[in-house]
Order: C-alpha cells, then structure tokens, then sequence
C-alpha cells in the first residue's frame, strides 16, 4: 500500500510541473498565439524545442526574446514583448517550451 501510494505520488509531482507550465501560458495569453503541436500565428512549442535543441544559450535567448520581442526568426509577423510576465514564470514557461518534444 505504501509503495502503491508513493508511486502514485511521484507520479503527480512529475506531471504537476508541465501542466503548471501550460497553465502558465493560458494565463499570460501565449496560446493566443502558440499551441503545443501546430503552428497557429507563431510557431508551436514543439518546433521552437526541435529548433533550439542542443544551442546552450537557447533559454536565455527566449527569455529576452519573449519579454523583448522580436521578429524575422520564423517570417514576418513579430512577436509582441511581454515585459509585464514576471522573471520567474518567464522562466519556467521557457524552460517548459524547451522541453517539448
């Protein structure tokens, strides 16, 4: 019963963080704009993590570039910046997007 329960536990812990980080862009608007599998008006997290798979720099570039914005990077419509989302929700929602897959 113990094993079962903590089994049962790690398991929600593990998940907790992804959907977290979901939450996190429903709350901020990013699925205005970004979905986790289609390109919608920006790119879909997946591509953005296949994209910057394996570039060490990847996250800190995301960061600025989300709370900057940008454009060019995937065509012409520009990401607007987001210099209101806290550094810690930037945080993980960058990492979240990272680790799509």
């Amino acid at each position: 019963m113990k094993k079962t329960l903590l089994a049962a536990l790690l398991l929600g812990i593990a998940a907790a963080p992804a959907m977290a980080n979901l939450q996190l862009a429903q709350k901020y608007s990013c699925t205005a704009c970004h979905a986790v599998d289609k390109k919608l008006v920006g790119p879909s997290y997946k591509d953005v993590a296949k994209k910057y798979a394996g570039d060490k720099g990847a996250e800190a570039k995301l960061i600025a570039k989300v709370k900057n914005g940008g454009s060019g990077v995937w065509g012409p419509v520009p990401m607007t910046p987001h210099p209101n989302i806290p550094d810690a929700d930037l945080k993980a929602l960058v990492k979240w997007v990272l680790s799509q897959k």
